[in-house]
């Protein structure tokens, strides 16, 4: 079923990278998720719902890099379990270059346009 074998080492070290640039990005951007001050006299009403806004953006964002966490954890189970690179769907082989550009992708691209 697999038309090609999987490097363990290869894809290990590749997770890792994803992991690294998840955990930096999210450190660079914790002043972003701090509470908003509301003092009004400090900053004007618009300002302040700007700030607030990119503050809920910061939130979605770090909330949307913790899944990317959890979606690499999954991926080195599946590693593990020697069933990384098959669809969790189907069990086809998932394309190489898919996994290149996003590593923790669990689906097939048949797969991934049906649901």
């Amino acid at each position: 079923m697999k038309d090609f074998i999987i490097d363990k080492e290869y894809w290990s070290n590749k997770l890792d990278l994803f992991e690294q640039e998840v955990l930096s990005l999210d450190e660079a951007s914790q002043d972003s998720r701090k509470p908003v001050e509301l003092d009004q006299t400090s900053v004007g009403r618009l300002s302040r719902m700007d700030a607030m806004q990119g503050q809920a953006m910061n939130l979605a964002i770090a909330a949307r890099r913790k899944q990317s966490l959890v979606k690499i954890q999954a991926a080195r189970l599946r590693l593990e379990e020697e069933e990384f690179g098959y669809c969790i769907t189907c069990g086809d082989d998932i394309a190489v270059k898919r996994l290149e550009l996003d590593p923790t992708v669990s689906v097939c691209t048949n797969c991934s346009k049906q649901s």
